[in-house]
């Protein structure tokens, strides 16, 4: 039987596909704490951190190699991962999120090209997440992620990080789209957050997205298991030439025109958005 839980999601998909609210969350989230600057060290200045950091990294890796192998994970195609080669910057890479899964076949397809050029590889969550409990709850507070605050305070913490990872040449990961759609195959509005920070630190944005296939294998929720093929995109760089507010809207709006490229070629059909795949 599918889970009912499930079946709720996906009807207030529908409902608020219809009603344009694509950026709202649809998952129910337990309720959570705003974090203050001293909650967080998104450096990992501390070095507990740094340890911790390690062996939940450690454990993360073990972790995704295991659903793969159980094949809970299945990643079936990456194209375009060579372009990576030719930045030469640190870069904000930005992701379709409809799973959390979605997170682990991004982190074990970037491991090699990470490892070969020594960058850390950093993921933006949202402030909830930071109080899961768990599993999940220690890998969100321990590998390298950057919980967002509605802490005014916390969030001048998080934008100077933001500044300093990109500066050190490496990677970070930002989901424009806001809010987690389970199993939601479109590209949806984006949030211009991402691209704000790629403007200001001028840095390239690196669009993935990732494509989905039922596959024949059942998981406990009742409903087939995907398979995902990562695309990653052209780099789009900022045009400094531009204002800061046009050069941000530039940057969201290529991002937006290269995933819906992807899905109408891949899906052979035109994004829309009267119904829900």
């Amino acid at each position: 039987m599918k889970d009912p839980k499930r079946l709720e999601v996906l009807e207030k998909i529908k409902r608020y596909e219809k009603e344009g609210r694509f950026n709202v969350e649809v998952e129910e989230n337990p309720p959570y704490k705003s974090l203050k600057p001293e909650d967080v060290d998104y450096l990992n200045k501390k070095w507990f951190h740094r340890i911790n950091t390690a062996i939940a990294n450690k454990i993360a890796k073990q972790y995704i190699e295991k659903l793969i192998k159980k094949q809970k994970l299945i990643i079936k195609q990456v194209t375009g991962i060579e372009k990576l080669d030719s930045i030469q910057t640190g870069f904000i890479l930005t992701c379709n999120h409809f799973n959390p899964y979605d997170n682990f076949a991004l982190h074990i397809t970037l491991a090699s090209y990470l490892h070969r050029n020594k960058k850390r590889f950093y993921k933006v969550i949202r402030e909830g997440n930071y109080s899961f409990k768990g599993l999940y709850g220690y890998f969100f507070r321990n590998c390298n992620t950057l919980p967002l605050s509605s802490n005014m305070s916390t969030m001048i913490e998080f934008t100077k990080a933001i500044e300093t990872i990109l500066k050190r040449n490496d990677v970070i990961l930002i989901y424009p789209e806001q809010a987690m759609w389970w199993n939601y195959p479109k590209p949806r509005p984006l949030k211009t957050g991402a691209f704000k920070y790629a403007y200001k630190n001028n840095v390239p944005v690196v669009p993935c997205f990732i494509t989905m296939k039922d596959t024949n294998y059942i998981g406990e929720d009742g409903f087939y298991i995907k398979e995902y093929s990562l695309h990653f995109l052209d780099p789009i760089y900022p045009n400094l030439t531009l204002n800061q507010k046009d050069g941000i809207k530039s940057l969201c709006e290529k991002n937006e025109m290269a995933w819906k490229k992807v899905y109408e070629e891949v899906y052979q059909k035109p994004l829309a958005y009267d119904e829900v795949d």
